[in-house]
């Protein structure tokens, strides 16, 4: 699920770079310093949240096993803009316009991570009653609570389809470079914090009587960041009409 939403993501951003004037090729060869950046990211991040209860102790190879399952999704934005950074310097490319044209496509990949996480088991949520609570299966690989939980990797993935599809529609209307980026940043901080009041697979990470969780902290400072890049990135200067000069 995490390739497929590589490759759709890529696919959707390269169309875009294209109408933004970039060649096709200059957004697709950013794809594998994300992929490194991205999955370094959210492992690094995931290994020294959990390191006492998970890989103390154990052989230090388990570090490398992503297949496992362990993937922290901030770690993995970290770890990309790292590297998209990194590209843009040594590419020489617009840093700002490829995090634009970017955005829409890290939210669509979002919605099929959300999906690899149920199918794995992790990030699942607390106990419910709903109609549309889920259970997953005796003795499971991840440890999942077997009795009804909400399926909160639904939840996130729906509203990530929802951003991708309102990122786009705001991207044509953006007014400055890097403007798409920061209001992915704020939309997806807001639909994070909404999911985790959802989220049972915290304990003993939670604050404030178990409604702040990890995710709740990580998304305040990317909620900031969002906010912030929208206040210092410079605007084009307004255009001088003859009659006013």
């Amino acid at each position: 699920m995490v390739a497929l939403g590589f490759l759709s993501g890529l696919w959707l951003a390269s169309r875009r770079g294209v109408r933004e004037g970039l060649r096709a090729e200059t957004v697709l060869d950013l794809g594998p310093w994300l992929i490194v950046g991205t999955i370094a990211g959210a492992r690094l991040l995931f290994v020294g949240t959990y390191w006492r209860e998970q890989f103390a102790g154990k052989p230090f190879w388990e570090v490398f096993k992503v297949w496992h399952g362990g993937l922290v999704y901030y770690g993995g934005l970290l770890g990309a803009s790292l590297a998209g950074v990194l590209y843009a310097r040594r590419k020489r490319q617009p840093l700002w316009k490829l995090a634009d044209i970017l955005a829409p496509s890290i939210a669509l990949g979002q919605v099929f991570g959300r999906i690899g996480c149920l199918l794995n088991g992790c990030c699942y949520g607390r106990p419910c009653h709903l109609p549309w609570a889920i259970s997953f299966p005796e003795h499971n690989a991840a440890g999942a609570p077997t009795v009804p939980v909400h399926p909160t990797q639904i939840y996130e993935s729906i509203l990530s389809l929802g951003l991708c599809v309102a990122l786009m529609w705001l991207h044509r209307r953006k007014r400055f470079d890097g403007q798409t980026f920061g209001l992915y940043l704020i939309g997806y901080a807001l639909l994070r914090s909404f999911v985790e009041l959802f989220r049972g697979d915290y304990p003993p990470y939670q604050y404030l009587g178990g409604w702040v969780t990890p995710g709740h902290l990580g998304s305040a400072l990317i909620l900031t960041a969002g906010l912030v890049l929208l206040w210092i990135l410079p605007r084009p200067a307004p255009s001088k009409h003859p009659e006013n000069q």
